[in-house]
C-alpha cells in the first residue's frame, strides 16, 4: 500500500489547486467590470475579487484540513462567510507537488503546527487601476514560524495564470529560475508608497537600476525571474501574508528575505494579532550574497540616521 504524502506536501499540492480557482475567480470580477472597491484605509483598498477568491481559498482548506490554523488578509462580514458555491470547494491536489520527496524535518508535521498565510489578491491598488500584471494570489504554508512552502499565483499570466510554487529544501517549479545582469545592479521597490526614508535608502544604493512596481509577491517574482538582484522596502507597511509565500518560494530556490537587521520573521500564529512586518522586507536573488547586501543596507541606515 503507497505511502500517502506527508501533510506539507498535501498542503502546498492543494494550494497550487485553489490558486488555479481563485485565479479564474479574479479573472471573472475583471471582465464583468464591477470590482465592488471598498476604501479600508488610506491606500488600502478591496474589492469583490478580494472577498470572493478568500473566501474559495479559506473555505476549502478548512473543508481538507480543519485544524490549520489559516490566517487571511480580509477579515469583514463578507470575506469571511465561507457558505460557498460548490464549485469553490477544491478538492484535487496537483500531483507533481505530490511526487515531491519531502524534506525530513517536514515529513511528520500535523495540522496543528501549520498556519497558512493567505494574501487573495496582492496588488489590489494595482488591479483597480488596470496593471494586472502586478496582481498576484498569495498562500504561504508555515510549520511553527517558519515560512516552508509557498504558491505565487499570477492570475493574468498569458490571460489564464499560472502558479510558482516553492517546497524549502525540496525545490521549485512553475517558473525557470534566471540569474540577474551581471553589468549593472537592479533594485526592485515599492509603487504606491514611496516616501522619503525610502527614497534616502534608494540613493545609498546607486550607482543602480530602480523599478517601482506593485504587490510584494510581484516583487519577489522580479528576482526569481532575474529581473532584479534584491528587493528593498526599508519602511513598515506590508504584513506576514505579503511575504510568507513569497519568502518560501524565494528560499526554495536559494535566495533570502529578511527585516533590516536580517532576521526572519516569524509566521506562527501568535503573530495573526499583529502581522505587520515592522523592520521593513530585503530579499535578494539566490547568487546575490544576502549578508554582504544586508551589510550595505546597516551602512546606509546608518548614514540616514546621522544626516536626520
Amino acid at each position: 500500500m503507497a505511502q500517502r504524502p506527508a501533510l506539507v506536501c498535501r498542503l502546498l499540492a492543494s494550494s497550487v489547486s485553489v490558486a488555479h480557482k481563485a485565479g479564474k475567480i479574479i479573472r471573472d470580477v475583471m471582465q464583468k467590470g464591477d470590482l465592488g472597491i471598498i476604501e479600508k484605509g488610506e491606500n488600502d483598498l478591496q474589492t469583490e475579487a478580494d472577498r470572493s477568491a478568500q473566501r474559495c481559498i479559506v473555505a476549502s482548506f478548512k473543508n481538507l484540513y480543519p485544524n490549520v490554523n489559516i490566517v487571511a488578509e480580509e477579515v469583514d462580514k463578507i470575506s469571511q462567510n465561507l457558505d460557498v458555491p460548490a464549485d469553490w470547494l477544491i478538492t484535487d491536489l496537483d500531483p507533481k507537488i505530490l511526487d515531491l520527496e519531502c524534506p525530513k524535518s517536514l515529513q511528520d508535521v500535523t495540522e496543528d503546527q501549520v498556519t497558512i498565510w493567505i494574501d487573495p489578491l496582492d496588488g489590489t491598488s494595482e488591479f483597480t487601476k488596470g496593471l494586472i500584471d502586478h496582481v498576484t494570489i498569495l498562500i504561504g504554508v508555515c510549520v511553527n514560524d517558519e515560512a516552508v512552502a509557498g504558491v505565487i499565483y499570477q492570475p493574468f499570466w498569458q490571460n489564464h495564470g499560472r502558479a510558482l510554487w516553492g517546497l524549502v529544501g525540496s525545490g521549485i517549479g512553475g517558473f525557470e529560475l534566471k540569474e540577474p545582469p551581471q553589468t549593472k545592479k537592479v533594485y526592485v521597490t515599492t509603487r504606491s508608497h514611496y516616501d522619503k526614508a525610502i527614497e534616502q535608502f534608494i540613493d545609498g544604493l546607486k550607482p543602480c537600476e530602480i523599478i517601482r512596481v506593485g504587490g510584494a509577491g510581484n516583487k519577489v517574482l522580479y528576482i526569481l525571474e532575474g529581473k532584479a538582484h534584491a528587493y528593498v522596502y526599508p519602511s513598515a507597511g506590508c504584513k506576514r501574508w505579503d511575504t510568507a509565500a513569497p519568502e518560501a518560494v524565494l528560499r526554495a530556490a536559494g535566495g533570502e528575505l529578511t527585516d533590516v537587521h536580517g532576521n526572519k520573521y516569524s509566521y506562527s500564529k501568535d503573530n495573526e494579532k499583529d502581522p505587520l512586518n515592522k523592520y521593513g522586507v530585503f530579499a535578494t536573488a539566490p547568487s546575490y550574497n544576502h549578508t554582504e547586501f544586508m551589510k550595505l543596507i546597516c551602512d546606509i541606515q546608518s548614514k540616514t540616521v546621522k544626516s536626520d
